[in-house]
């Protein structure tokens, strides 16, 4: 039986989206990979490896380019409704995996500075900010890829978890700062190393409302627990 065209532009777009998922999870897990690679200077307060871990990030944002000229080509083929919300969502999770490339890049920057300084006792407290962050992370891709939309709102709901440790770090840092004023340069480096975890916490739940929007479009999300009270902390 003879090949309809209409049948083989249908496969060809379905190829190209296939691709382009395989593209943002690929991204996913570079900046998974950043995140962790970033904890692990940290914690061996290696210079050498910061600067590498800050180099990489280019390849994040080359492949988050890639992936918007991918977007755009699916966008001119002129997809239906559900194709729409795939192309938005794509568009809107490969912004967020950027940012979480730049914020681990981030934590690398800092930790290069914070090395020139005796070690602190709270960086045990960021490696389990950040492996909070990272477990978000990689669960939230794996919602991504099986369009698991039950999945992607659990990430999002324990997003309140790392926002409460992050408020207790902030608190610990705030108080070793007031006890000692030697200490207010590597714990304000540690403060901005910390902040930068939440907020790629945030960037993953962005993800993960993402993942409900392409599964049920413009539905209701649950409404989401908040637990970051550093600004009310400072303020006492």
């Amino acid at each position: 039986m003879n090949q309809q065209p209409h049948d083989h532009i249908v496969r060809s777009y379905d190829e190209e989206q296939g691709r382009l998922r395989g593209e943002l999870l690929r991204m996913g897990a570079m900046a998974a990979s950043q995140l962790e690679a970033a904890l692990d200077v940290v914690d061996r307060r290696d210079d050498s490896a910061a600067r590498r871990v800050v180099a990489n990030d280019v390849a994040i944002d080359q492949l988050e380019h890639e992936t918007s000229q991918d977007v755009i080509k699916l966008t001119l083929r002129g997809p239906l409704a559900r194709d729409m919300r795939q192309i938005l969502a794509a568009l809107r999770i490969a912004s967020d995996i950027e940012r979480i490339g730049d914020y681990a890049a981030n934590v690398a920057k800092r930790s290069i500075a914070l090395n020139a300084a005796p070690p602190l006792p709270h960086t045990s407290g960021l490696r389990s900010l950040g492996t909070l962050a990272l477990r978000q992370l990689d669960e939230v891709l794996a919602a991504y890829r099986d369009s698991d939309a039950d999945a992607a709102q659990r990430v999002r709901a324990a997003d309140a978890e790392l926002d409460a440790q992050y408020t207790g770090l902030f608190r610990e840092l705030l108080t070793y700062m007031m006890e000692d004023a030697r200490n207010i340069t590597p714990c304000t480096h540690l403060l901005f190393m910390a902040k930068n975890i939440e907020r790629i916490g945030d960037h993953a739940t962005n993800i993960a409302e993402n993942v409900w929007f392409l599964v049920h479009g413009e539905t209701d999300l649950p409404p989401r627990d908040k637990r970051d009270d550093s600004s009310s902390a400072a303020a006492g």
